[in-house]
């Protein structure tokens, strides 16, 4: 079971569980096109971004199989919320787990996906004690493909025209991590 004490400091961030008062943020970076562009979802409308974050608020504890982690993430001297960023629990027979991780374009290039991914890399493997950590992107999203490759994960594999999305058959990519190579990179 993973059950942080919030929030949970970076080095430039805070990771917090989503309130209500986050919604104009929230919906300010889901209803972007550059956002939404390589995700499943579509970009969403107010009702659509307060259904969201309905659902977001409390997964803030991992309690077994299929749970999910979603915290946002906040500049700690300005308040402002710039993303989000996700740990998912895959397998407990397996121990495996997956990260993802949302950012507004007017944050981007600064590390701070980077960061926040790395904090839920240590909780997965630290905390919740996770054999294989992975992260799946859509193959044209560069941008994303840099942030795993920035925290040491390997690319394990390209599925071709595996999912439709947004009208069109789009690669997947996957890249992951071991336990093992997580303590490595943490000794280096």
């Amino acid at each position: 079971m993973l059950m942080p004490l919030y929030p949970l400091k970076t080095a430039r961030l805070l990771l917090r569980p989503y309130t209500f008062d986050d919604f104009d943020a929230f919906h300010d970076i889901q209803s972007r096109d550059d956002v939404t562009r390589y995700l499943r979802s579509d970009n969403r409308d107010r009702e659509e971004a307060r259904q969201e974050l309905t659902k977001l608020i409390g997964l803030e504890t991992l309690r077994e199989e299929g749970d999910k982690l979603v915290l946002a993430v906040e500049l700690p001297a300005t308040g402002t919320l710039i993303g989000d960023v996700g740990l998912f629990w895959t397998s407990r027979e397996h121990r495996q787990g997956e990260i993802g991780y949302i950012f507004h374009p007017d944050h981007s290039g600064k590390g701070y996906a980077t960061e926040a991914a790395t904090e839920m890399l240590r909780l997965g493997f630290e905390v919740l004690g996770l054999h294989r950590i992975a992260g799946s992107i859509d193959a044209r999203n560069d941008a994303s493909a840099r942030v795993l490759q920035r925290l040491g994960m390997r690319r394990e594999a390209r599925f071709v025209q595996n999912e439709m999305i947004k009208g069109e058959w789009t690669d997947e990519v996957v890249y992951a991590m071991l336990n093992d190579e997580w303590r490595a990179r943490e000794k280096a």
